[in-house]
């Protein structure tokens, strides 16, 4: 009877929590009932196309004129974003992309990955963001376990693609000054530039997109996004005050899970969404006083170098304009909380998720003031408990356990066919956390010995094996070990072999031809023997505790 009733409850609070959403929604624009028709429009199309393509769609509509994208280049309008990515949609199809085709997407942030993000979702095509940090191994196996037909790439990966079938098509996005165009490769612009804008044809369905975890096991695993509830707008704007037809920094990879959502929501606001492909700390502030922006999204590592900076710096550049900076991807120190406002005042909102849960959480300015560092609470349609070792829920404040998430953009399992945990509907988020007596989440750090440095996951173990094949390397053990800049970092520990050199930059360098560079150890240290208890056991504490000279 008990869980008979406690099914029932569940279902009423997640009728409840489904109306909240929807007022959400129309509070805040997103369904507007002003103009009911267009809101219907979008959700229609929205099953159809995905989320990408039907804001370049519904964009060239509502928002033709204004600006939507900015980059080196120069500025497209919403518009100009419709029209070239049906262009591109032509194209495609003419190398034999169809619906269902899965596309490579190896890009950074600009113009190329906006437009190929709508074209892909035009044609139906299954669309899968490659990190921009591979190594070629990992992307050529992440190619073949997800299907890739066909690749869409910046020149600078042209390396890369050497690991691929020499006859599977392929389009540069980005030719970089002084590049060479291999022969047969055509440029998006070359393909833009030669076909019609005409739509074609509408998808029976969204090919859906899939974005890639940073590898907790080694090789990236695929998260699919196949379908996006409109519910699950509404947790991304219920905490945070996305600014409408103004003006969005985003310096967050697109090709990231926080990138790619806050993005498709600014596009739905008409927001001018500003891009670097590369960040640096003085540039982003360039770009936000030029730009007046309202809104900067970032990692915690950004911020941390842009208030490294020094108050001399920063005073160059008018950053009044800035209402929110949205932070997510990896643990927010208490200093960094407190020097982020105490420089760009009480603008920051900090969101705790991941590929797999989505959003779990909000902490908004007031909220880091009142406890600095803090996840803060879970938004509308999100639920975050805590349960045990033993699978058994934690009640109550100040208890540590393992964080489970429920909200309303279900993951349906890794592409591989692997899932994460799931205890009575709520998902394991892999992390460690608690709440305070005020109802804040703090997360204290992994589950598991897996490290997030730079907003990036890492897995120790992977590096090991990799250095482990070495012929002057006897024995290694990497750890992750705390870090200002980026919260954690790699440490590896070597005995090498009699007689071998000991060179720190070369181990580096073997990790970063091999691995994605967030996974080469900051410091490699030598010692005569690793330190392990009476059974042979690694004390992996003793090492991460060791006082070395970085």
């Amino acid at each position: 009877m008990n869980d008979v009733l406690g099914s029932v409850r569940q279902k009423l609070q997640q009728v409840s929590e489904s109306g909240r959403a929807l007022k959400r929604l129309i509070d805040t624009g997103i369904i507007d009932f002003s103009d009911l028709p267009a809101s219907v429009r979008t959700a229609k199309l929205s099953r159809v196309y995905g989320p990408q393509a039907t804001m370049a769609i519904q964009g060239g509509r509502k928002y033709a004129d204004l600006p939507a994208i900015v980059d080196e280049r120069g500025t497209l309008t919403y518009k100009q974003v419709d029209d070239q990515s049906w262009a591109l949609a032509h194209g495609l199809r003419r190398l034999g992309v169809s619906a269902g085709s899965v596309v490579g997407v190896l890009c950074r942030d600009h113009r190329g990955l906006v437009i190929t993000m709508a074209a892909c979702g035009k044609l139906g095509a299954r669309m899968v963001l490659m990190n921009t940090g591979f190594a070629k191994p990992q992307f050529a196996e992440v190619c073949k376990r997800e299907n890739v037909a066909v690749v869409l790439h910046d020149s600078e990966f042209l390396g890369l693609l050497e690991a691929l079938p020499a006859d599977m098509p392929r389009v540069l996005t980005w030719v970089d000054d002084g590049t060479e165009v291999p022969p047969g490769v055509p440029t998006l612009d070359d393909i833009v530039t030669a076909n019609s804008t005409e739509p074609l044809p509408a998808p029976d369905k969204s090919g859906g997109s899939v974005i890639l975890t940073s590898g907790t096991t080694g090789l990236p695993k695929g998260a699919p996004r196949d379908s996006v509830s409109p519910l699950a707008t509404a947790q991304i704007i219920d905490r945070i005050p996305f600014p409408h037809k103004g003006t969005m920094v985003i310096v967050s990879p697109i090709f990231h899970s926080t990138g790619w959502a806050t993005y498709t929501v600014g596009a739905a606001f008409g927001n001018k969404i500003v891009t670097s492909r590369r960040f640096k700390a003085e540039k982003t502030l360039e770009l936000i006083a030029t730009h007046k922006a309202d809104m900067l999204v970032a990692v915690p590592t950004m911020l941390h170098r842009m208030v490294e900076l020094g108050p001399d710096v920063i005073a160059k550049y008018d950053t009044s304009s800035l209402k929110v900076i949205l932070i997510a991807g990896s643990a927010l120190s208490p200093e960094l909380s407190n020097r982020v406002q105490d420089t760009f005042g009480d603008v920051l909102y900090n969101m705790y998720g991941s590929t797999e849960c989505a959003i779990a959480s909000v902490a908004t300015p007031a909220e880091l003031r009142a406890a600095p560092g803090t996840a803060g609470r879970a938004p509308v349609t999100c639920e975050v408990v805590l349960y045990d070792e033993n699978d058994q829920r934690i009640h109550g404040t100040n208890r540590r356990g393992r964080i489970f998430v429920r909200n309303g953009a279900p993951f349906s399992g890794y592409t591989d066919g692997r899932s994460k945990q799931i205890i009575d509907g709520f998902m394991s988020s892999g992390d460690m956390g608690h709440f305070t007596d005020d109802g804040l989440l703090f997360v204290d750090g992994r589950d598991d010995d897996m490290i997030v440095s730079g907003g990036e996951n890492v897995f120790p173990q992977e590096v090991e094996q990799l250095l482990e094949e070495r012929p002057d390397v006897a024995e290694v053990a990497v750890v992750g070990v705390d870090d200002v800049e980026f919260g954690k970092r790699l440490r590896a520990f070597i005995v090498t072999e009699p007689g071998a050199a000991r060179e720190p930059e070369e181990i580096k360098r073997h990790v970063k031809e091999n691995l994605a560079r967030h996974k080469v150890p900051r410091d490699v240290v030598f010692v005569d023997e690793l330190p392990r208890n009476a059974t042979g056991k690694l004390l992996r504490r003793v090492l991460v505790e060791m006082d070395v000279e970085s």
